[in-house]
């Protein structure tokens, strides 16, 4: 007998293609809020609503409603934009919503604290800024990512168009968000039809990130999809197809764990949107609909097969897919500083700690891009690593934004540890409903007293991947951490160890649930380990496990051996 569908299916197959009451409940003025079945139908637009926890309490015992307020997240495929449609997400940030912007790992922006009445006048100005959020959140394809410097060479400008147009192609079809936010004409939705996602869309989330070796700064192993950017003799060839990666997990539940993608051919650019549309759709039509905690795509090819996967996909392509093609990877996270560019520009990568870009103290980040958006001819692009790039800069344009760059306190790439500079945090409390625990806001707490460790050691210039999530769902790829640090609750987390430097090893767990002293002292005798035990040019990942500290979990985990 079969299980019955989750309430989110049904809400799903009832929405009228992702209607369902939004329009009402935005124009309800009696609540801050909007309804459940509203909330969840409203993240496939690109929004969630969230409220403030650290007044949550205060409000409750006041008898008033929870601060509620909304985060907007935007689509932009390969997180490329013009210094315009900057300055438009810089002013409709003070205007609608909390006066920052916010980088995320899926290269694009998040807007924090916009309030119920603000986010109609919010969509439509980034529609005026030729932009939109249509598909940022959802059951749905999400914001295709890709290698974050597509000027860096022709083959990286091929891989970007590629994220372009497949983010077009995986788009839903629905009129629902340009009648709901745009005024736009009405349509009947029982005439509408979901070429690619049907009634009830996907399972669950959808991601899809392209790389262009020897850089992984997108982890592409992460990805449900993963292409890897195959180049010979300076050609743009093809693309390693890659399945099933995810980070999400659930503690206490061992059915639900992160995962990396594995490898199983190789496709040419002309044969790359097709292989794209039926992998999605092969996740539409056999996705766990059931279970959420079990609906992504990582277990569906866990419960059926590589081999199944494969030959599905290729039956539906009606061709097979090439055998994998050599590539390597060497390098995860971003290479800061200026870059000279295959066109002769140049290309300035900037530290944004935690990707929150605000005015605080000397380091005067959202006035400072603001200003170089104003002067500059190129365009800006958000990395995955929370960082931005300015691109595409002639060489004598160079002092002066170096001077822009001086003046605001946007140059602290420059005197941080390498730690720091390879540091990724998600955006938690006070704002994140899953959040159990502090990321962003404790990542400058806790940075110094790791860096203090590190210098005692001489380590200070090591670069090591450090990830911090304030729960287990993974938004910033914490598994792929040297080290990382995966909330449990207030105060305390998981210490996980042991990924390497190139995105290609998940960690394992080193201390469970313990406190700031705990982790500290593991770090500190580990790190003396290190500086005297350490190959030449070992990175601390690897030394965690050739030493034995740590055990890697197995690439993929079928379900029928977990206990």
């Amino acid at each position: 007998m079969n299980a019955p569908l989750t309430d989110m299916e049904r809400l799903k197959r009832e929405s009228r293609h992702l209607r369902g009451s939004i329009a009402e409940d935005l124009a309800d003025p009696l609540s801050g809020a909007i309804s459940d079945d509203a909330n969840l139908l409203l993240k496939f637009h690109g929004s969630y609503q969230q409220d403030d926890r650290d007044v949550r309490e205060d409000r409750r015992q006041r008898k008033l409603e929870p601060d509620y307020q909304f985060m907007i997240r935007a689509r932009l495929p390969g997180g490329v934009l013009t210094p315009a449609q900057w300055l438009a997400f810089d002013a409709i940030a003070r205007e609608h919503a909390n006066g920052t912007l916010r980088i995320t790992t899926r290269q694009t922006f998040q807007l924090h604290g916009v309030i119920k009445t603000e986010l109609k006048p919010t969509m439509a100005a980034i529609h005026a800024a030729l932009m939109d959020t249509l598909a940022a959140c959802g059951d749905v394809n999400r914001n295709v990512v890709a290698s974050a410097n597509p000027v860096e060479s022709a083959a990286h400008a091929e891989a970007h168009a590629w994220a372009v147009r497949l983010s077009e192609h995986l788009m839903p079809a629905t009129r629902a968000y340009h009648e709901i936010w745009l005024d736009g004409e009405k349509v009947d939705s029982t005439q509408e039809t979901e070429p690619l996602y049907g009634e009830t869309y996907l399972p669950r989330k959808f991601k899809i990130g392209l790389a262009v070796p020897p850089d992984n700064d997108i982890d592409v192993f992460a990805q449900d999809l993963g292409l890897i950017a195959i180049v010979e003799d300076g050609a743009l060839t093809g693309f390693n197809v890659a399945v099933g990666g995810g980070m999400g997990a659930t503690h206490g539940h061992a059915d639900t764990y992160p995962q990396l993608a594995d490898v199983i051919g190789f496709v040419t650019p002309d044969q790359l949107l097709d292989a794209a549309w039926h992998t999605v759709a092969i996740q539409r039509d056999f996705g766990d609909r059931t279970n959420r905690k079990h609906a992504r795509f990582k277990y569906t090819l866990d419960d059926r097969g590589l081999d199944w996967f494969k030959a599905e996909l290729e039956s539906r392509l009606g061709f097979a897919l090439q055998p994998a093609r050599p590539y390597a990877f060497t390098h995860n996270g971003d290479r800061y500083g200026w870059t000279e560019g295959a066109d002769g520009r140049w290309h300035l990568t900037l530290q944004i700690e935690s990707g929150r870009v605000a005015d605080r103290g000397e380091a005067r980040l959202m006035t400072g891009l603001r200003a170089i958006a104003e002067v500059h001819d190129g365009d800006l692009r958000m990395t995955c690593n929370q960082n931005v790039i300015v691109a595409g800069v002639a060489p004598e344009r160079r002092a002066a934004i170096d001077a822009l760059v001086a003046e605001h306190g946007l140059d602290g790439y420059r005197r941080g540890s390498a730690i720091r500079r390879h540091a990724v945090a998600c955006v938690a409390l006070p704002t994140c409903a899953m959040a159990m625990a502090e990321s962003e806001r404790y990542l400058p707490e806790l940075l110094p007293k790791i860096e203090a460790l590190l210098d005692r050691h001489g380590l200070l210039d090591e670069p090591i991947l450090l990830r911090l999530s304030g729960c287990p769902n993974g938004c910033s790829r914490p598994y792929l951490g040297e080290i990382a640090l995966v909330g449990r609750a207030l105060g305390r987390y998981d210490l996980r160890l042991g990924a390497d430097f190139a995105g290609q090893r998940l960690n394992a767990v080193h201390r469970e649930n313990v406190d700031e002293s705990v982790i500290l002292d593991a770090l500190d005798a580990l790190f003396a380990r290190f500086a005297d035990e350490r190959m030449d040019r070992e990175h601390f990942g690897d030394f965690l496990v050739r030493s034995g500290v740590v055990e890697p979990p197995p690439r993929r985990i079928p379900l029928a051996q977990i206990a």
